[in-house]
């Protein structure tokens, strides 16, 4: 029964999800930070992660989902014209910060849902 709901895809891809969220929580902090840095070059979860993530999810291959590991790299597509080279964007940063947020928060929701069923399953009661 536990295997069944820890083993689950939807589990396991929330999981992972909350990891590359997190991630992004510290890619953003570190751009923040650094948002006065000449040339600095503003961080981002590599977004060959989610599309990967996407294909697992798709063939609900668990073993395949558990292998990815979401990394940081430098968002090629920011630019945002400064003079010193800096890439990174007040705005654009409140802005996915926000939806980090929401996202954090649907992650954490369907985690916890597994794991009531898991605690009913086990004690009988909600």
């Amino acid at each position: 029964m536990i295997e069944a709901l820890l083993g689950n895809s939807n589990y396991v891809a929330a999981k992972k999800m909350l990891d590359a969220n997190v991630l992004r929580y510290e890619a953003i902090s570190s751009n923040l930070t650094n948002i006065e840095t000449p040339a600095y070059k503003r961080l981002d979860v590599t977004p060959s992660f989610e599309s990967q993530l996407s294909q697992a999810v798709t063939s609900k291959d668990t073993n395949q989902m558990a292998a990815l590991n979401p990394t940081l790299s430098v968002d090629q597509s920011a630019n945002t014209g400064r003079e010193d080279g800096n890439t990174v964007s007040l705005e654009g940063e409140l802005l996915q910060m926000d939806k980090n947020l929401v996202e954090h928060a649907m992650e954490t929701q369907l985690i916890s849902g597994s794991l009531l069923k898991m605690r009913m399953a086990i004690t009988g009661k909600t």
